[in-house]
């Protein structure tokens, strides 16, 4: 069953929303709906951890820097003290 939800919208939010229908030949209520949906998937729901937000990220770079996770803060050290 759907419900109606009543929201007040500023100006130029409004304008953005009549634009963004238009060029997607949808009604306002589909726009809004999917920026919904899109903003309720990328948010987290406060039951993730830091790193399951980053997860993609993980193992994603080189550093050239051997043992860098049990040496980090070796590193850290010596890159401040060299000034890079």
């Amino acid at each position: 069953m759907s419900q109606t939800l009543t929201i007040r919208l500023s100006e130029d939010l409004r304008r953005a929303l009549e634009i963004a229908s238009r060029k997607m030949r949808r009604r306002r209520s589909e726009v809004v709906r999917l920026a919904l949906r899109q903003f309720l998937q990328a948010t987290p729901t406060g039951r993730s951890r830091p790193a399951d937000r980053v997860r993609g990220l993980l193992g994603s770079l080189e550093s050239d820097l051997p043992h860098l996770a049990e040496d980090h803060r070796r590193y850290i050290v010596e890159s401040l003290k060299s000034g890079h």
